[in-house]
């Protein structure tokens, strides 16, 4: 069969993210934001079970701070 487990990476524009932390409250094993509110992707490369919740994830910031790369 085709390839069903397609590459996804997630990215973070450090200058638009206020780390409202909605993110991480959806995929807290994809995004943590930090005690100096500081967004850090934990897994850049996301795992095929997680590509719906972090997709979720990109599309409820409230910045529009964060991006998939597919």
């Amino acid at each position: 069969m085709g390839s069903q487990e397609a590459h996804v990476k997630v990215k973070v524009d450090e200058m638009v993210c206020e780390a409202n932390a909605v993110c991480m409250g959806l995929a807290p094993e994809v995004f943590d934001v930090d005690d100096d509110d500081q967004l850090h992707i934990l897994l850049p490369d996301v795992p095929p079970e997680m590509h719906d919740r972090v997709r979720h994830a990109v599309r409820s910031c409230p910045k529009a701070a964060l991006s998939l790369e597919e």
